[in-house]
């Protein structure tokens, strides 16, 4: 992975007009330039293509600025003592890195990331398509992690399901089905209040522009794209559940 270094929003949005660059992390707290400005400049800059940009910042941010934040930037990380980890662990995800291929150092890191007592172990996740080849797909793999698959072959069929069951710890949500598409099922959902926190990732059939917005703003709190790579799933899954 080769980095470049900026110490300022202006040198930030520079360089970007420079050359290309393939992920973008982002301290918050910049001396010249407020975070949510930069990303939101970073958008209009590269809006001709999908740039994976990630917030990676000490600050702790309120429900609200998620949201807003969320428009723009597709991970959101506060330091910690462990962060400098999940931050690998982020990067080679958004990259779509295969982690043997980095240097022997990084791939240790990332394999005692994956190999921690597993915080998807034991976890109910329903998982909501009108494919049951899919579906098969899913929870066959889900198996192997020790989680818990409860599915669902449409939305309204999902929405009774949240409605009986206290239990689910995720939400993931296909977008492209009848009658009652992932958008509006997700935001039928979020009108429930005790779904407000709970996390739901999008599928999508393939990565258009615009349709990362359109899952965040109907409420989803993040999304993948098909075909899901199962590792690539999992790690997502990892970010929101320790959360």
């Amino acid at each position: 992975i080769q980095m470049d270094f900026v110490s300022n929003g202006q040198e930030g949005l520079a360089r970007l007009k420079e050359k290309s660059f393939d992920c973008v992390i982002v301290d918050y707290m910049l001396p010249d330039i407020g975070g949510m400005e930069f990303v939101t400049q970073i958008h209009e800059l590269k809006k001709d293509r999908m740039l994976p940009v990630l917030v990676y910042s000490a600050k702790d941010f309120s429900p609200k600025e998620k949201t807003q934040l969320k428009q723009y930037a597709n991970r959101i990380l506060l330091k910690d003592v462990n962060s400098v980890d999940l931050l690998l662990e982020e990067v080679v995800m958004l990259l779509h890195i295969n982690h043997k291929e980095l240097r022997p150092e990084k791939q240790m890191i990332i394999e005692n990331l994956r190999s921690r007592e597993d915080v998807l172990a034991g976890k109910n996740v329903l998982v909501v398509d009108d494919d049951v080849r899919n579906l098969f797909a899913l929870t066959t793999a889900f198996e192997r992690y020790n989680i818990n698959a409860i599915t669902a072959e449409s939305g309204q069929e999902a929405i009774n399901i949240l409605g009986e069951n206290n239990s689910i710890d995720m939400v993931l949500m296909d977008i492209m089905m009848p009658e009652m598409d992932g958008y509006e099922t997700t935001q039928k959902i979020r009108r429930e209040h005790k779904n407000s926190s709970l996390p739901i990732i999008a599928v999508t059939a393939k990565a258009m522009k615009g349709d990362r917005e359109k899952c965040i703003e109907a409420g989803a709190s993040d999304y993948i794209t098909k075909p899901v790579k199962i590792d690539q799933l999992l790690s997502l899954m990892r970010v929101w559940l320790y959360k």
